[in-house]
């Protein structure tokens, strides 16, 4: 069985080490969500999601700390803030955008996935550590132009590109902090 979620996942770095990948699904499985991946300095990797989400996310993917809580993004036209618990994010978007059209799962998980290496570093289709094949079909890709952020009071830094894995899933997003608009293919 097919299950689909649709939304976007918004990627950047910052110069204190501190990673992000903020997914914002206008639907899922389990309803609308939002969740942020961070990968901190040291390399943990902490799920911020509110309970439903956290639950489904985890059957996807692995962490090494899980904080229950909620997330809450709001989207503008070219902006967007994050807000969970102490860590607080501004980011403004690009205003130019690559449309891609529709294409079915096989494109996805052959021409695209070989493309998106080549030109990203990233992949299109594999399998999560859980063993969910997943197929990320990319409608659009919007540059993050411009962001900050503080956790606990404190500056996160300048904006970056990520280095280094990330370890979240079976690709890692592109280095160039971005948005992308996606619907994701998920079998069990």
């Amino acid at each position: 069985m097919i299950e689909t979620v649709r939304g976007s996942i918004t990627s950047l770095g910052f110069s204190s080490g501190h990673r992000f990948v903020i997914g914002n699904w206008a639907s899922s499985p389990v309803g609308v969500l939002s969740d942020v991946m961070w990968a901190q300095p040291d390399g943990q990797r902490v799920l911020l999601a509110p309970e439903y989400g956290a639950d489904y996310i985890t059957s996807i993917y692995s962490y090494d700390e899980v904080r229950v809580q909620p997330v809450e993004v709001m989207l503008g036209e070219v902006t967007m803030s994050v807000a969970s618990g102490d860590l607080r994010l501004t980011i403004d978007l690009g205003s130019f955008v690559v449309p891609l059209p529709p294409r079915p799962r096989f494109v996805t998980a052959t021409v695209e996935n070989w493309c998106s290496r080549a030109l990203l570093g990233t992949r299109t289709y594999g399998v999560s550590p859980t063993g969910v094949k997943e197929w990320y079909r990319t409608c659009k890709i919007v540059r993050v132009t411009a962001a900050s952020g503080l956790l606990a009071d404190e500056d996160l830094g300048e904006l970056r590109p990520i280095e280094g894995p990330l370890g979240f899933g079976f690709t890692d997003p592109p280095k160039t902090p971005s948005q992308v608009t996606l619907k994701v293919d998920l079998k069990r």
